[in-house]
């Protein structure tokens, strides 16, 4: 998935955080240097939140044309206000968007808009738990899964509704720039990362940094920019402007783990990530800081006993 233009879908009546959540995250990933096209479009002319601020600046759904690189988000809505005698005037226009092979996201209620339009029919989804029973029991089609921040069938994915479009947008994010750079932008929103699914529950990017020592991150973040490169821990120290000893002592209270057994998983998981891609394996011993090739396999090979 290569876009860089992500289409937040505004139904009257959304709910301001399901939409400002998810548009902060791809607006601060511009800031921390991968930049993203935002648009805003709307069947209404000015739309209005829920709790009664109104948009002005929406485009209308006839002046964008979504490609199947697009990202296109639909944002939660006040279901008791959610007018079904429009659907004439937005269903047509997602359904050929889902028909690109887009990805298509709902947070929280717009799980139902979704659903009306047949694009979760035989798909596993998720909404609020408030709503879970009666998406449910209004579309029998589709699987609704409990207790997830959010689910992903194919090029769908559903949200649990209100900060997990948060979690949602920084994991787009991530399929495109990789959890390195995710990491940067969830630390500048101040959130924490939280994800769904095996793989990037274990991931090293992730761990570890579930601390608030701004010195840490900083050096955590120098860390993963230069692995290429032998790190001492005296220029880490340096960085920062704290004793090396210190630097150990405070790595270690925040992290549990040393400098040293960091810069080594670091370096182990993008060595995989990069070995399966095909690159050679001198290749990627160079880029990721090892000695020498035989050095890579060792530590690899060892990594997965």
């Amino acid at each position: 998935m290569s876009s860089n233009r992500v289409i937040f879908f505004i139904f009257d009546s959304v709910h301001l955080l399901d939409l400002a959540g998810a548009v902060t995250v791809f607006y601060e990933s511009g800031c921390c240097g991968k930049n993203y096209d935002i648009r805003y479009v709307s069947p209404y002319h000015n739309p209005a939140t829920s709790s009664g601020l109104g948009f002005s600046n929406v485009e209308p759904l006839s002046s964008i044309t979504v490609n199947r690189d697009d990202i296109v988000i639909v944002a939660g809505m006040e279901i008791k206000k959610w007018n079904r005698a429009d659907d004439h005037l937005w269903m047509p226009w997602l359904q050929a968007a889902a028909a690109t092979g887009a990805t298509i996201s709902s947070i929280c209620t717009a799980a139902f808009a979704l659903a009306a339009a047949g694009l979760l029919n035989g798909h596993n989804c998720t909404t609020h738990w408030a709503w879970t029973t009666a998406l449910q029991q209004e579309y029998p089609l589709l699987k609704v899964i409990e207790n997830k921040l959010f689910v992903q069938s194919g090029r769908i994915f559903t949200s649990a509704g209100i900060a997990t479009g948060i979690d949602l947008a920084l994991y787009l994010v991530e399929e495109q720039h990789g959890a390195a750079f995710t990491c940067i932008v969830a630390k500048d929103m101040v959130v924490y990362m939280r994800r769904d699914g095996a793989e990037a529950q274990n991931s090293i990017y992730l761990q570890s940094r579930q601390h608030i020592n701004h010195y840490i991150h900083q050096v955590q973040d120098y860390i993963t920019r230069h692995l290429h490169y032998k790190i001492t821990i005296e220029e880490l120290a340096e960085l920062v402007f704290i004793s090396p000893r210190n630097l150990t002592r405070l790595f270690k209270s925040a992290t549990g783990i040393t400098i040293g057994q960091y810069i080594q998983s670091l370096r182990q998981e993008k060595a995989k990530h990069l070995l399966k891609t095909k690159h050679k394996v001198a290749w990627v011993a160079k880029e990721c800081g090892f000695s020498s090739p035989a050095q890579l396999r060792k530590l690899v090979k060892g990594s997965q006993n």
